[in-house]
C-alpha cells in the first residue's frame, strides 16, 4: 500500500462541504476558535509589514519569541525553561511532524490513545512509523493509565494529549506523572501535546515537562491564543535533541512563517487570555447542560472546546447520524468515526466554538428534530 493511502480522510471535512452548500446552517463540527487574537497581535502584524520583517527567520524561530515562550512556561507553571530548548513550528502540525521524524525511525511503533485526534496516526504513516492504539473510555475517563501499557515494551514513543480532542478530557497530576514515569522506565519518549491548555474548566493543566525535563512538549497559537490561520507552534525538546529539530525544519519548512512569529509576540495578554477562557467556559456550560439531557455523555469536558456525545439512541453510525442531522435541523456535527475506531461509530463531537446566539439556535434544531 502507498504511503498516502494509509492516510485516513477527515470525514468532517464532507460534512463542512455539505454544510457549505446549505443556507443558515449551525457549524458545530470544526474545532476552530472564532475568537479574535490579543489585539496587540495585529499590532505587531502591522509593525512587522511595516518594518519589512518578511523575511526568512533562523529555522528555530525568532530568538525573541522563543524567548517569550520560556517564559511562559515559568508564568503559568513555574517550569524553568531554556529558550534554546524552545522550538517554533509551522502550526502544531509542523511540531508534530519535526518531533516523529527526530524520535522514530522508520518501523518503530508509537503508541497513541483511541478514540484520539487523527493526525496523529496519519503522520505516523508518513514517516513508515507504525501506531497502535491503546483502548480508552469513560474507566479512566479517557486517560492512558500505567497499566496500560503492560505489554507494550517494543514501542518507541507514547503520545497523549490533556486536555484531549474529541472528550475534553484532563489528565490529572497524578496520573500524568506516573504514566511518564513508567513510559521512561519502559525507554519510550513521552510526548505531550498541550494545545488546549488555557482553555480548562475544571481541574488544573499541568505540563509534562512539570514532571520530566525529558518529556517532548508540543504546543502553539491556534487555540488559546484564538491564532488558528497564523500556522504558528511550538516544540519543547530535551538540549541533545534541538539541533535534529533544526536540521528537519531546515530542509521541510525552512522556518515557521515570519510575520506569524512577529505577530505572536503580542499574544500573551494574560488579561485578555482569562477572557477567551471565561467565554468557552461558558458556552460549555450551556451546551454540556443542554445535550446531556438528549445524549449520554460519558465524559464531562474538563477542557478545550469540545463535547463527546453517544448516539446510540439513534443511530448505530454516527456518520449517517451527521448527515441526517445536517440535513434534517441544519446543524453540522463531527462523526466520532474520525478520532479512531473504539467504538467511535457509536459518538460525535460537538465543538462550542459558536456564540451563544448560535448554540442556542443550534440545541433549538436539535431538539425539535430528535425529540
Amino acid at each position: 500500500m502507498d504511503r498516502a493511502d494509509r492516510l485516513t480522510p477527515f470525514i468532517v471535512m464532507d460534512i463542512l462541504r455539505e454544510a457549505s452548500a446549505l443556507e443558515g446552517v449551525i457549524h458545530m463540527e470544526i474545532g476552530e476558535p472564532d475568537l479574535d487574537p490579543p489585539p496587540q497581535v495585529l499590532e505587531e502584524l502591522q509593525r512587522a509589514i511595516r518594518d519589512r520583517k518578511y523575511f526568512y527567520t533562523p529555522a528555530l524561530g525568532l530568538p525573541q519569541l522563543r524567548e517569550k515562550v520560556a517564559e511562559f512556561y515559568h508564568r503559568r507553571y513555574g517550569v524553568e525553561v531554556s529558550p534554546e530548548r524552545v522550538v517554533i513550528t509551522t502550526g502544531t502540525s509542523g511540531a508534530f511532524l519535526t518531533a516523529y521524524a527526530v524520535l522514530l525511525n522508520e518501523g518503530d511503533s508509537i503508541l497513541l490513545p483511541d478514540p484520539a485526534y487523527p493526525c496523529y496516526k496519519n503522520f505516523a504513516h508518513l514517516l513508515d512509523v507504525r501506531p497502535q492504539f491503546v483502548k480508552v473510555d469513560k474507566g479512566t475517563n479517557y486517560q492512558i493509565t500505567p497499566e496500560m501499557l503492560a505489554g507494550r515494551e517494543g514501542a518507541k514513543a507514547l503520545h497523549v494529549s490533556s486536555p484531549a480532542n474529541p472528550t475534553g478530557s484532563l489528565y490529572n497530576g497524578d496520573n500524568l506523572r506516573a504514566l511518564i514515569e513508567k513510559a521512561q522506565e519502559m525507554g519510550m519518549y513521552f510526548i505531550s501535546d498541550e494545545i488546549y491548555h488555557g482553555l480548562v474548566y475544571e481541574g488544573e493543566e499541568h505540563t509534562a515537562l512539570e514532571f520530566s525535563e525529558n518529556a517532548i512538549v508540543i504546543n502553539g497559537f491556534s487555540k488559546y491564543f484564538c491564532m488558528p490561520g497564523f500556522r504558528l507552534g511550538w516544540l519543547i525538546l530535551p538540549p541533545d535533541l534541538v539541533r535534529k529539530a533544526e536540521v528537519v525544519i531546515q530542509n521541510v519548512f525552512i522556518s515557521a512563517p515570519t510575520l506569524s512569529q512577529y505577530a505572536a509576540l503580542g499574544a500573551f495578554d494574560y488579561g485578555f487570555l482569562n477572557k477567551v477562557r471565561s467565554i468557552y467556559e461558558e458556552r460549555r456550560n450551556y451546551l454540556y447542560s443542554e445535550l446531556k439531557e438528549m445524549f449520554p455523555i460519558d465524559a464531562r469536558p474538563q477542557g478545550a472546546f469540545y463535547i463527546w456525545a453517544n448516539v446510540q439512541e439513534y443511530a448505530q453510525d454516527s456518520y449517517e447520524f451527521c448527515r441526517k442531522v445536517l440535513k434534517g435541523a441544519r446543524v453540522a456535527i463531527t462523526p466520532g468515526i474520525d478520532f479512531g475506531k473504539n467504538n467511535t461509530q457509536k459518538y460525535v463531537r460537538f465543538s462550542y466554538t459558536k456564540d451563544m446566539a448560535q448554540l442556542r439556535e443550534g440545541v433549538k434544531r436539535l431538539k425539535s428534530f430528535l425529540l
